[in-house]
């Protein structure tokens, strides 16, 4: 039953994310707000609505493992889940030299965070002030590019000012109702299956915030059109660090834990040096990498639950 008002809760966050975004981008277009504007907000911070409020959700309850292992998990996921399948079914053959870029800067915060594990350094009030700065500049300049894809900002339909504040304030409620119900029912899970909290987040936690993403992928791979997935997956994870995280320090100090200092942070280093090889050396994503990820993926999951 938990799981089922785990997956309720997450669609809720999906459809609540959706609504707001649909929203903001009409009351924007409406208040004469630049589509380069909307889009840097949209694609920064839209897609990852659903991460950002069950993150918030479990700071301010007192769950911080299980956002922080949301955030590690979810990037572990974007990387060898994600890529990793929809790689297998459509390769990536066009790696650009911002994408190698984005690629460091993973690695860059991937290390800062085992830093901060290792010298038990918090997330606070300060670092959320400098997390955001950095992402607003790093998003200025990917949208400025043209390498963040906002072209699906115009398209987006217009509505009168009164649906478009409708539908932000209803998909703010389904947004905090949706993280609320997810959250819960995964502290549920894991107190009945006696597993620290930071491991639910890391597994299943992040597994169901990345399935929307997942599915997008996949879709993407199928119809041929992957020419923004990689870039679109390393810059969400760089948003899930210094978005979620630095967001979420707004509201509580909290450090990260052993368990995934231990081990789970160091795995996310791996994979990111090995996306990287991958488009540094081999200039391709195509069914080998997919199939190195998956098995990768299902084996660390497995492993982690062992």
């Amino acid at each position: 039953m938990n799981l089922f008002f785990l997956f309720i809760g997450l669609a809720l966050l999906v459809f609540g994310a959706e609504i707001v975004v649909r929203g903001s981008v009409s009351l924007g277009k409406k208040l004469n707000v630049s589509l380069f504007a909307i889009g840097i907000v949209i694609v920064a911070g839209g897609t990852s609505l659903p991460e950002l409020a069950s993150a918030i959700n479990a700071v301010l309850n007192n769950h911080t493992d299980l956002a922080v292992g949301a955030v590690i998990g979810s990037n572990i996921a974007n990387l060898i889940l994600i890529m990793a399948a929809t790689s297998f079914f459509a390769p990536i053959d066009k790696i650009n030299q911002n994408q190698i870029n984005q690629a460091w800067m993973n690695i860059a915060l991937a290390l800062m965070l085992i830093l901060m594990s290792f010298f038990l350094i918090p997330f606070n009030l300060y670092f959320g002030l400098l997390a955001v700065l950095v992402l607003i500049i790093i998003m200025f300049f990917q949208v400025k590019k043209g390498v963040v894809d906002v072209s699906d900002v115009s398209e987006k339909s217009d509505y009168s000012t009164l649906v478009s504040i409708i539908f932000i304030i209803l998909g703010i409620f389904l947004l905090v109702y949706g993280s609320d119900l997810f959250v819960n029912s995964a502290i549920e899970i894991a107190n009945i299956l006696k597993i620290p909290e930071a491991i639910i987040g890391i597994s299943l936690v992040a597994f169901g915030t990345s399935l929307p993403e997942l599915a997008v992928g996949i879709l993407s791979a199928i119809k041929r059109k992957v020419d923004f997935a990689l870039g679109n997956v390393l810059g969400s994870n760089i948003y899930n660090v210094l978005g979620v995280l630095g967001i979420s320090s707004f509201f509580s100090n909290f450090k990260i834990p052993s368990t995934l200092g231990n081990q789970d942070l160091y795995f996310m280093l791996f994979v990111t040096i090995m996306i990287l090889g991958f488009m540094f050396f081999i200039k391709r994503l195509g069914k080998i990498y997919g199939l190195i990820g998956l098995i990768m993926y299902f084996s660390y999951i497995f492993y982690i639950y062992n």
